[in-house]
């Protein structure tokens, strides 16, 4: 069973009037959380495409390209998607519950905002409702404002972009502070850690640009200071 059709299942169950919280709870373990994990970026990702006022097709293929999805998937993930947009919950209760569910995991919850980044830059433009949309569900999600802003570093391209936000680090910390902080993002964005924690294998790609980012951030700051 692809994980497209155990997604189609899910979103099926709350049509069907079980509660959002009930379908979590039989996702709580794995394997079934790399089923959470997507249906988290379905639901928040279909509601913010919303924010700055339509849905484009730019940022329903981004949201493919998240998930590297199969052609033969495609249609599947399509009425996901579909289904997600137009549920009647609020953005912020799924980012509640998702919340709890990946309480004890912050990397996973770090893992879903850059999956709604990615998002929210198809089209090129960061709209301010999408910013508010990011904000809103980065504070539920226990993010500190150092995380947030390296997230947005990496991906909105008017955004403050040294390689010190992007990081997440203060510039007055020693060489050796930066490199043991950088060598644990880089543990943490491996794709087997990833898997581990529940993002499911049709997303790691989300791995290849964080890695891309932060080496190059390390470069740099390594190189001021050679």
């Amino acid at each position: 069973m692809s994980l497209w059709t155990r997604i189609a299942d899910a979103i099926e169950a709350l049509r069907q009037g079980e509660s959002l919280g009930e379908v979590f709870e039989r996702l709580r373990t794995p394997p079934q959380r790399s089923v959470a994990f997507a249906i988290a970026v379905i639901a928040l990702g279909a509601k913010m495409a919303k924010a700055d006022g339509l849905v484009t097709r730019d940022e329903v293929t981004a949201f493919r390209e998240v998930f590297q999805i199969a052609r033969e998937d495609e249609e599947g993930a399509a009425r996901v998607f579909n289904m997600a947009r137009t549920d009647v919950a609020g953005y912020e209760d799924y980012a509640r519950r998702i919340q709890r569910m990946f309480a004890n995991d912050p990397s996973t919850l770090c893992d879903l905002m850059e999956g709604l980044f990615h998002i929210a830059m198809a089209d090129g433009f960061y709209h301010p409702g999408e910013n508010e949309f990011l904000e809103v569900v980065a504070g539920i999600f226990g993010q500190t404002d150092q995380q947030f802003q390296a997230l947005r570093a990496r991906f909105v391209p008017d955004a403050p972009n040294d390689p010190y936000t992007v990081l997440g680090v203060d510039p007055s910390m020693s060489r050796e502070e930066i490199r043991k902080i950088w060598r644990q993002l880089v543990r943490d964005t491996h794709p087997d850690a990833m898997i581990a924690r529940g993002v499911p294998e049709e997303a790691i790609r989300l791995a290849e640009k964080r890695m891309v980012d932060i080496n190059r951030a390390w470069d740099e700051i390594n190189g001021a200071g050679a």
